[in-house]
């Protein structure tokens, strides 16, 4: 019986309690998405939520060929 929440198995909010199983592993971050966590799949490359939102502009750029530039006025007009 665990000294802390009392149950054999632990309760999950224990801190005794084991990680939960990893489902996928994030491409970004390189850590475990488990159940419960909402993530992305593109291309056969999962990602976390947040993992995805902030790098979506980048995982275009390079896994799609994308292509991001500043517009200038061609000086010689």
């Amino acid at each position: 019986m665990c000294s802390i929440c009392g149950h054999v198995p632990c309760l999950s909010r224990c801190p005794n309690a084991p990680d939960p199983p990893a489902i996928y592993t994030c491409k970004v971050c390189g850590e475990s998405i488990v159940s419960g966590d909402d993530y992305y799949k593109l291309d056969g490359e999962y990602y976390h939520d947040d993992c995805f939102e902030d790098k979506a502009v980048d995982i275009l750029l390079d896994q799609f060929g994308a292509m991001k530039s500043v517009a200038e006025v061609d000086q010689w007009d």
